[in-house]
């Protein structure tokens, strides 16, 4: 059965994980990447739930980046801090969502993945460039519920 936990082999975790590492490198923007087995109620409402249950509103810049995934339901989100979304373009979070839609449609979920992670990471960079005293404020590691 899919699940969460078993929806990507480990060495697509670790694509994940290493593509999270690599857009945080010049950014002080944290990224993390949660994955459900089911989203019953609005996918927006529930990366939100998730996004404070990760405490990931606590980053001193409020530079979090939160991508959601209910991989039984078919949902994703892609959810940012009140930081981040005063400064990124209006449509960067749907742009960003339609790069995953592509690969997605195609089952190439962590190239989808990986690749607006770059580009996020991207946009973070741009907009929070990486600072000599920067800690890694949160997990790179994906979350599962």
């Amino acid at each position: 059965m899919l699940t969460a936990n078993n929806f990507f082999t480990e060495e697509q975790k670790s694509e994940i994980v290493n593509a999270i590492k690599k857009a945080e490198l010049n950014t002080s923007g944290e990224i993390r990447v949660h994955i459900e087995n089911s989203c019953k109620g609005n996918v927006l409402d529930r990366a939100a739930f998730i996004f404070k249950k990760l405490e990931m509103h606590k980053t001193a810049l409020r530079n979090g980046v939160l991508i959601y995934l209910a991989v039984n339901d078919k949902k994703f989100a892609v959810l940012g801090d009140a930081g981040i979304n005063s400064v990124v373009p209006d449509n960067f979070w749907n742009e960003s969502k339609d790069i995953m839609i592509n690969y997605f449609k195609q089952s190439q979920f962590t190239q989808g993945l990986c690749e607006s992670i770059l580009i996020i990471g991207n946009q973070l960079k741009t907009k929070f460039p990486y600072q000599k005293d920067d800690i890694n404020e949160l997990p790179d590691e994906i979350s599962f519920g």
